[in-house]
């Protein structure tokens, strides 16, 4: 479940990346104010094209759940059999997990692959006056990145299983205004704090989505069962 989200998230990179591409192409590259411009339609456009995405794997999965014992035979079986009851098949809270997981690492690891091919050489991060929280600061990002996919992905299955769009309005809301925030860079701490505080606030949403309570946060501090 985890490789076919990252394979969604790859096919929607793809599609993004070939739309941007040609606007660039059709363009005046020494226009620098349509550059920038452009660069934020790419971005804005990506962000829509993997929640779309999303959509399109929840449709998926949501299909897979009457036929997949059907279709997987045996493996089921032996998920069934390792499951508490013994019969039940997986949830879709935890196809919705999984799958933003799969989202969040393969969106986090192609974030990074720009900064590690700089972080060859030559040069020194901050050696004209810039930041030498970089790298940090990347690395920070990256995780937040991973975490929020996670949530995303809880809040969006949750909110197309109870057909309440209004909270796939804030999934792709809140996934457009961390993106965003990257055009703050190199005032790092204006794209990084706000990020983090939005990460609280997708963690809380999906912890309470999915029937949990301070009741349960005390009890698990106090390693009672």
């Amino acid at each position: 479940l985890s490789l076919a989200g990252l394979f969604f998230w790859l096919v929607s990179l793809l599609l993004s990346s070939l739309i941007w591409f040609i606007a660039v192409k059709a363009s005046d590259p020494n226009n620098e104010p349509l550059q920038k411009r452009l660069l934020i339609f790419g971005v804005m456009f990506s962000v829509l094209l993997q929640e779309a995405f999303r959509f399109l794997y929840y449709k998926l999965l949501s299909w897979l759940g009457p036929n997949m014992l059907s279709l997987c035979g045996k493996a089921i079986k032996g998920l069934m059999a390792l499951s508490e009851d013994g019969c039940s098949l997986i949830s879709i809270q935890q196809m919705a997990y999984v799958a933003g997981v799969g989202f969040g690492l393969v969106s986090s690891a192609f974030s990074m692959i720009n900064l590690l091919a700089d972080a060859l050489g030559p040069g020194t991060v901050g050696i004209y006056g810039d930041s030498q929280l970089y790298f940090l600061t990347s690395a920070f990002m990256t995780m937040v990145l991973i975490f929020l996919h996670t949530f995303w992905g809880i809040l969006f299955f949750h909110s197309c299983e109870n057909r309440s769009w209004q909270e796939i309005v804030a999934v792709v809301v809140m996934h457009l205004a961390v993106s965003a925030l990257s055009f703050c860079n190199p005032v790092y701490m204006g794209s990084l704090v706000p990020s983090y505080v939005l990460m609280a606030v997708a963690a809380t949403w999906a912890y309470l989505l999915l029937g949990g309570s301070a009741q349960n946060v005390r009890r698990f501090l106090l390693c009672k069962s």
